[in-house]
């Protein structure tokens, strides 16, 4: 992390990774605006053009669609990262539809402006690959979660990722929001959320989880979100929202 990185440059890690010149062939171009929770920001087959970086506790996650009609999420976003367009060429589509999970700030900019700074300097162009590098990890991670991992485990992962992304232990999230985070049906979450209740691990509010107690929560997860942190750690230090952060 930038030592200097103070109130004028967005909350935003990615971005306070980056050194002053770096940073600077990127500030004529960035834009900051406020986005609503379940705002779409790419839909599958759109075309890339604005790259999005979640600043503070807003978060963004990836949904596929399966043949049923249903969207899953795979991955989150949050001030750790950005999405769309960055490590690509070109005009290509999304894959995935992209949506604001947790309304706030976001700055955006173009692809092709980031392109072109990205020419005129390899520090930036290798700061990028590595966090395309760490997203990847995501969702090989995620893959392979929702393949072995109970709905207990992944449940709690996804509550405590969540939960580090936004930086807040009340999390504008409902039981039929995390049911869909989940790919699970709302009976499942709710006999999760109810069996974490019971135990004094989380509670609930009107439209909000809230973490009583972290580390046992941590203790039910898989360690599937701290292996994606581990990777952070080792390929883009400082960049993963830590407990100070």
């Amino acid at each position: 992390m930038r030592q200097d990185a103070g109130s004028d440059l967005p909350a935003n890690n990615l971005l306070r990774r980056l050194s002053n010149a770096d940073f600077n062939l990127l500030k004529p171009h960035l834009q900051t605006f406020s986005a609503d929770a379940h705002e779409q920001l790419y839909s599958p087959g759109e075309n890339v053009e604005i790259v999005y970086f979640p600043c503070g506790p807003t978060l963004v996650s990836f949904l596929v669609t399966n043949a049923d009609g249903r969207d899953v999420d795979t991955i989150l976003v949050g001030r750790e990262g950005a999405v769309g367009g960055i490590v690509s060429h070109g005009n290509l589509p999304a894959y995935a539809k992209i949506v604001v999970k947790f309304g706030g700030t976001i700055v955006r900019m173009k692809v092709t402006d980031l392109e072109a700074a990205k020419l005129k300097s390899a520090t930036l162009r290798n700061l990028f690959a590595r966090y395309a590098d760490c997203l990847l990890a995501q969702v090989l991670q995620s893959t392979a979660c929702n393949a072995i991992h109970s709905i207990e485990q992944r449940t709690a992962k996804w509550i405590l990722a969540a939960m580090e992304r936004a930086g807040d232990d009340i999390l504008p999230l409902t039981q039929e929001q995390l049911a869909f985070m989940l790919g699970v049906g709302r009976s499942y979450a709710s006999r999760v959320v109810q069996s974490f209740k019971a135990e004094g691990i989380i509670d609930t509010g009107r439209g909000a989880l809230i973490v009583r107690d972290k580390p046992a929560l941590a203790a039910r997860a898989c360690l599937c979100n701290e292996s994606v942190k581990t990777h952070f750690e080792i390929v883009l230090a400082g960049v993963y929202p830590d407990e100070d952060d």
